[in-house]
């Protein structure tokens, strides 16, 4: 009996157990058909009756082949407008559009002492397993990566052909990067020399096969000179190169070119190499060979940067000072210059050496002649800057030996006594300092004399030959005082200031001429100037008296927006009480209507001309009492 009444509700469970999931079954079902039925019919009425709808619980697969993806994607929209867009699953097809053009076929092969990559697209029936195995024999104990891409399109007209060109040419390339196109292959590699460049150039050459287009870069390294080395001479059968390196071909073309200039002939060369000395190499090379042709003979050698001219025997040494100080003024930095005159055989008395300094009308300083050492070629040309302005010293002085102990007192005691002279030029020499100029002060020769007293003694021997000149009236000196009254008038004869009627508003048409006045008063400087205005006699003369003095204070607001200095201007109106017409006619009024600019005589000068006035009058009183008595 306990049995029974344990069973029958676990049978009852059981029951309703199975009688849900029958249910939820035909729940699930009936939503599948449904959900089917409502997106078939859906794209049906749309005219898309090629597609599949499959209802899989919540999801809705479509199938089919839509003749275009804008088809694909309005199917899958329209079935979104039915059911969750997250519930549809996309398996439509696209067919392939007909006469697509195939895609362009490349390929980069890279080789170095690591191994072989290989990186492009390629046909896929060209044999890429082939191509990787014949690189993997290539490059032994390297490794190959193989980074290429298939596509699945005829192969090209001359593809193949490249290819195997490519392959053979890595044979002789440790190094080189070759890229591989349908009928062309472009290497670029290094060889060890400027010989095995030539040598593979000629073998690459010989393996292409007909039409294949080839572009060849290989490079060989350049060698290394020490020391970099130029040596040109210049005698009376002509110029040549015992050696010449260059870093470039630039450098080479520019070397070549100031060669030919002073005098080379016939075929020349410069070995391009590394080890230059300094990027201005070609630089100091022009300017050496254009200063031995300027000498007319001789070597010049250039190892590093150390430079040695040797002039040709019987260079004028006038002339050899004047190259070699313009040559060591023009060379870079870097550069020494070692500069040799040979002697004579039969040489008689050494010429005197001296140190030469001029000063131009334009302030232009050349410093030129000898000088002791490169200390006081640094000082002196420093000294010259700080007197006459870094841009206008030109410094060619060249170093000498032998010169006196007190050269360099000397040296800075001509340019300083150069500076007191508007034009001139000193002459230094072991016994005496010659100066000779023009200066614009008469006192000049006399502190000349002083200066140089002081600095090299009263017993040294010195020539002044110093004259004297008015200076110059400079260019931007102001208009005297009347003349610039003068111009101001003129400029008002041609057109006057002009105001609108019955105002002190300035016409728009006298602008201009305002605008010269303004001008004027900029070049007159600073005069004391009374700007008068002035009426017809038309109206009462209180409002005329006050319309003059607004109108002239008119004129004088206008000259201050032009920036014209007014502190010592003042404005004043006169009414109608000084006409210079006739009132009675327009042409009179119109006369007396006007701005007037006066100049202010100054205090001193009214009170003096008061006192001589006064003075004639009496005088003339006391003719008049004589006269009865005559």
């Amino acid at each position: 009996m306990r049995l029974s009444s344990l069973l029958i509700p676990g049978l009852a469970f059981a029951a309703a157990a199975g009688l849900s999931l029958v249910a939820a079954g035909f729940a699930v079902t009936a939503v599948e058909q449904g959900t089917e039925r409502a997106v078939r019919g859906t794209l049906d009425e749309n005219g898309y009756t090629w597609a599949e709808v499959t209802a899989d619980g919540l999801q809705v697969l479509l199938e089919g082949t839509a003749p275009d993806e804008a088809t694909r994607f309005s199917v899958k929209s329209l079935a979104g407008t039915v059911v969750d867009a997250a519930r549809i699953l996309d398996g439509m097809e696209v067919p392939p559009a007909d006469g697509l053009a195939p895609p362009r076929f490349s390929a980069e092969i890279l080789r170095n002492d690591r191994g072989i990559s290989i990186i492009g697209l390629i046909p896929a029936g060209s044999g890429r397993s082939t191509l990787v195995a014949e690189l993997e024999g290539l490059a032994g104990a390297g490794s190959v990566t193989d980074l290429l891409e298939t596509a699945k399109y005829e192969t090209p007209e001359g593809w193949s052909g490249a290819m195997d060109f490519a392959v053979e040419a890595l044979k002789l390339l440790p190094r080189a990067k070759i890229s591989v196109a349908a009928g062309a292959v472009s290497v670029t590699a290094i060889s060890d020399s400027s010989d095995a460049k030539a040598r593979l150039e000629e073998q690459l050459g010989r393996k292409a096969p007909p039409g294949l287009r080839l572009a060849l870069e290989i490079a060989a390294p350049r060698p290394v000179i020490t020391p970099f080395t130029l040596r040109f001479l210049l005698d009376q059968e002509g110029a040549s190169f015992n050696a010449c390196s260059a870093e470039s071909e630039e450098s080479r073309n520019r070397i070549l070119a100031a060669a030919r200039a002073a005098g080379l002939q016939g075929e020349a060369d410069c070995v391009i190499g590394m080890g230059v000395p300094s990027p201005n190499w070609a630089k100091a090379a022009e300017l050496s060979i254009a200063g031995l042709a300027e000498l007319g003979g001789g070597s010049v050698t250039i190892a590093n940067a150390d430079i040695t001219l040797v002039a040709s025997e019987g260079t004028a040494e006038a002339q050899f000072d004047h190259v070699v100080g313009e040559l060591e003024s023009a060379l870079p930095r870097v550069f020494a210059l070692h500069a040799v005159l040979p002697a004579p055989e039969a040489q008689e008395a050494s010429a005197i050496p001296e140190f030469t300094a001029t000063l131009s009308p334009e302030g232009q300083v050349q410093l030129r002649g000898r000088l002791s050492d490169a200390a006081l070629r640094t000082v002196a040309d420093s000294y010259a800057k700080a007197r006459f302005g870094s841009d206008n010293v030109h410094t060619a002085a060249r170093i000498a030996s032998g010169l006196p102990a007190d050269w360099p007192v000397r040296v800075l005691a001509g340019l300083e006594t150069l500076s007191y002279l508007q034009r001139g030029a000193v002459l230094v020499t072991p016994d005496s300092l010659e100066l000779r100029g023009m200066s614009y002060s008469k006192d000049t020769p006399a502190d000349i004399a002083r200066f140089l007293s002081a600095r090299l003694g009263e017993a040294e021997t010195y020539g002044l030959d110093i004259t004297y000149q008015e200076p110059p009236e400079p260019e931007d000196k102001p208009l005297a005082p009347e003349l610039c009254e003068a111009q101001l008038a003129s400029a008002q004869s041609e057109s006057k200031i002009a105001f609108e009627p019955g105002s002190a508003t300035i016409a728009a048409a006298s602008a201009g001429t305002m605008d010269r006045i303004a001008g004027i008063l900029g070049r007159c400087g600073p005069v004391r100037l009374e700007i008068q205005g002035h009426t017809d006699s038309q109206g009462r003369e209180v409002m005329n008296q006050n319309l003059s003095q607004a109108r002239a204070q008119s004129v004088l607001n206008e000259l201050r927006a032009r920036r014209v200095v007014t502190s010592t201007f003042a404005a004043k109106g006169y009414g109608e009480s000084e006409p210079i017409a006739d009132n009675g006619t327009e042409e009179g009024r119109e006369a007396n209507r006007r701005i007037d600019f006066k100049l202010i005589p100054a205090a001193g000068t009214e009170a003096a001309g008061t006192e001589a006035a006064a003075q004639e009058a009496s005088s003339e009183a006391d003719a008049a009492q004589e006269t009865p008595e005559q």
